[in-house]
């Protein structure tokens, strides 16, 4: 689903925000949880539907359950109307 016409709430917009910030981490798992400074998201919901729409990603791969910093796409960076950034891609 395009991230234009993906209907997102104002929490996801904020979590998303966060992302973009630089301020969020995530577990690597197939349902990670979020972590914005260091606290733990408290809408899990949010995380996983973010994740699951490959709005926000993990920078790096790690093992399961570590904590990685956390990736807004350039379909999350569009759902809120940020710039397609130049970030360097992990060697995988």
């Amino acid at each position: 689903m395009s991230a234009q016409i993906l209907p997102l709430n104002h929490r996801e917009r904020a979590t998303l925000t966060a992302v973009g910030l630089g301020r969020a981490e995530m577990t690597c798992s197939c349902e990670p949880d979020l972590y914005i400074d260091g606290v733990p998201c408290c809408d899990q919901f949010t995380a996983h539907r973010l994740a699951r729409f490959a709005l926000v990603v993990p920078l790096r791969a790690g093992r399961r359950g570590e904590r990685v910093p956390a990736l807004l796409t350039d379909a999350g960076r569009a759902a809120i109307d940020l710039p397609a950034a130049d970030v360097p891609r992990s060697a995988a």
